[in-house]
């Protein structure tokens, strides 16, 4: 029974990587992502996608330096972003993000995509405390790349 309840005391910090909302905590996943990566946006992170629109290039293959943008979802109410630091694989890359782990930065994180088609749209991502992937999988609009598109 404790263990029920302490994750869903965790739910409204993960739910606090908005660039804006009621989140005033020590780190937020979009300011983190923005002053971590050559991504100029702002407010809540499941919008960077639609406002990367003609301004930043976007793709479903990650490079390093990208932002992975994550859906808003039930847990993810404001969605999530991280910087991409390391691709490993065509399945795994390496992020740099904040609150992930509540008020924590975390380097180097696994994220691994567990899409049908290899396109990133669904992701599971290490969670430090339980030194595994998480259960849940996640859905992302993809990557954000630091140029304007057309400029690859």
């Amino acid at each position: 029974m404790k263990a029920g309840w302490s994750c869903l005391a965790l739910l409204p910090l993960l739910a606090a990587c908005a660039g804006g909302g009621n989140w005033h905590g020590s780190v937020q996943c979009a300011p983190y992502a923005r002053e971590h990566s050559d991504i100029n946006l702002r407010g809540d992170a499941a919008t960077w996608w639609w406002q990367a629109r003609g301004q930043y290039a976007r793709a479903s293959r990650p490079r390093a330096g990208d932002v992975l943008v994550f859906r808003s979802t039930h847990r993810l109410p404001s969605g999530h972003v991280s910087v991409v630091r390391e691709v490993r694989s065509n399945r795994l890359v390496l992020v740099d993000h904040a609150n992930w782990e509540p008020g924590e930065v975390t380097r180097h994180a696994p994220v691994q995509d567990v899409s049908p088609r290899n396109d990133w749209t669904r992701v599971r991502v290490w969670w430090s405390p339980t030194h595994a992937y998480g259960k849940t999988v996640y859905p992302t609009y993809g990557f954000i790349e630091p140029y304007a598109p057309g400029n690859s």
